[in-house]
């Protein structure tokens, strides 16, 4: 399938569950490289990282890699965007 001249591909259940695994040891990392240096990350900074981690790593399963020209970067910089703006506004919601 393609989707603005990018060409997108279904991953199977591993790739997926492999993608968001590696999302969240590279999360872990972030927040414990974050604290050793002594700038902690607030609990919705963190979320945020969360967030943009699971998304790299799903969208380079689906066909969004970073490294595969200008429209697959601006699509996954655009999703990333869009995600970080869902996110934002729950926690608004949320109080």
């Amino acid at each position: 399938m393609t989707l603005f001249g990018i060409e997108l591909r279904r991953p199977s259940f591993n790739e997926v569950t492999a993608a968001t695994v590696m999302a969240v040891g590279l999360w872990v990392a972030v927040i414990g490289l974050a604290k050793v240096t002594g700038h902690a990350l607030q609990s919705h900074d963190a979320g945020a990282v969360l967030v943009v981690a699971v998304w790299g790593c799903i969208g380079v399963r689906l066909g969004f890699g970073v490294g595969q020209g200008g429209r697959p970067l601006a699509a996954h910089l655009g999703v990333s965007a869009m995600l970080l703006g869902l996110y934002q506004g729950a926690l608004v919601l949320a109080g």
